[in-house]
């Protein structure tokens, strides 16, 4: 979970107040007004600045007062909605603790739009916090944690043109790889600076011959257990909002000499030429010889049905079901739509009946496809037989403000003026045992925390 900074609780009045009593909770208790230096800056540091500076990837830089200032209308539209920072998971329903979690609480949400409901006063410039220091975009983001990747792959070069028609660019790039290797981190980064605002997404594909015969016995073994489930297929996934993955201690991707990544990346046009763009993949490997207890899966869960099929001026629910043959852990979730997705759910329902939302994202956001990574002690663990049920709702009326066309029947396809529906899950796969030792792990963890609240009581 990330650090949170202290935020003064405020009177809450105004539009505050009302969207305090709509989320149906009580405001923060009045003791001074906020002041951009003591209350507003903090948050902006820890949760905009990153990506509104300059030469980053927001359309405007809110690195000073003045700034912020000069665009509070759209600031209070994005913040108040929950639009903005971008973490659109529903917080009324699910698992709610996530290793990544960059969303307001509400008591920052409730600063910030008093703040902004008010005259907006600096403050006393003696409460500035000191200026953020923050990663720089040219550089491994995991590099801080893990140091220079291990190995990196990059795609062959593209050039895209001003003005064209979005762009599939499907090169295969060998990795130079010459021994077996277990993969503990990955990171995506498009080319700096212009081939982040041209690249959509990004798919990579692990393409290796598993042969038993040609593995370490200890890796074999693991490789061809149902724990493996039907080798590497995709190995990453990348779209804006979304850095990399690191695998939970004992978990990793497994490598082969003499592989191969096959990209797809998907490129739009922005109204200048970009040459030679390109996308690397940052590799962090087990220390030679360390075998992971267990292989994920990143894992494509489609959640249409038997297609997709938006009549015009209308909104479309689709689902689909995917049964688990073995115990798995999930380690996240990432739902995929276009511009008319509105909202997904990934639920579950057990062998003996129940059900269960884990996770749902309500106000889906076309153009941030954030991963929500669990936090180790609240990712879902599911016993063999559990079906995963993922629905997703379009909405193809004329209300939607990113529709580009109400009047258009839509079906599936890879144009953002198509759709898509489904959800990237990596699935950590576990034997019986391990199902039944995490189970009980959890049991104990449950009772202890129920004991330590009622000796607080």
């Amino acid at each position: 979970m990330r650090r949170r900074k202290t935020i003064h609780r405020v009177a809450v009045t105004g539009f505050a107040l009302t969207l305090a009593l709509v989320a149906g909770r009580a405001p923060a208790i009045a003791q001074e007004h906020p002041t951009f230096a003591r209350d507003v800056a903090p948050i902006l540091q820890e949760n905009c600045q990153v990506c509104h500076q300059p030469g980053s990837i927001a359309p405007m830089s809110l690195m000073t007062y003045e700034a912020v200032k000069r665009y509070a209308p759209r600031i209070r539209e994005k913040v108040a909605a929950r639009v903005m920072p971008p973490w659109h998971i529903d917080r009324s329903v699910g698992i709610q603790e996530f290793k990544n979690d960059r969303g307001l609480t509400d008591e920052e949400m409730d600063t910030f739009v008093a703040w902004l409901d008010s005259d907006m006063p600096f403050g006393d410039e003696a409460d500035l916090p000191p200026p953020a220091e923050f990663p720089d975009p040219s550089v491994w983001q995991f590099a801080e944690r893990f140091g220079e990747p291990d190995l990196v792959v990059r795609s062959q070069p593209y050039t895209l043109a001003a003005e064209t028609q979005d762009k599939w660019f499907r090169p295969t790039t060998e990795t130079g790889l010459t021994e077996e290797r277990w993969v503990r981190a990955i990171e995506i980064r498009p080319s700096f600076p212009d081939g982040i605002r041209i690249t959509h997404h990004t798919l990579a594909y692990l393409i290796q011959d598993e042969d038993p015969d040609e593995m370490t016995p200890e890796t074999a073994a693991l490789a061809t257990s149902s724990r493996a489930m039907g080798g590497p297929g995709l190995f990453m996934e990348w779209a804006v909002g979304k850095v990399g993955e690191i695998f939970p201690e004992g978990t990793g991707k497994l490598m082969l000499p003499g592989s191969r990544i096959r990209w797809e990346v998907h490129l739009h046009a922005i109204g200048r030429e970009v040459r030679d763009s390109h996308v690397e993949l940052g590799l962090w490997f087990y220390p030679k010889g360390e075998v992971p207890e267990n292989r994920t899966r990143l894992r494509m869960f489609n959640a249409t049905g038997d297609g997709l099929d938006i009549a015009p001026g209308k909104i479309a629910v689709t689902q689909d079901f995917h049964t688990l043959r073995w115990p798995a852990r999930l380690e996240n979730y990432q739902p995929h739509m276009h511009m008319r997705g509105k909202a997904m759910s990934m639920a579950a329902i057990y062998p003996d009946g129940r059900k269960e939302i884990l996770s749902q994202v309500s106000d889906f956001q076309w153009n941030w496809h954030v991963n929500y990574i669990y936090a180790d002690h609240a990712a879902p663990i599911l016993p063999a037989g559990t079906t995963l049920v993922f629905t997703a709702w379009h909405d193809n009326t004329a209300e939607n403000p990113h529709n580009p066309d109400h009047t258009q029947w839509v079906g599936w396809g890879d144009r953002t003026v198509d759709e898509m529906a489904h959800a990237w899950v990596d699935v950590t796969y576990l034997t019986e045992e391990q199902y039944a030792q995490a189970v009980s792990e959890r049991e104990a963890r449950a009772a202890d925390n129920e004991t330590k609240e009622g000796s607080n009581r």
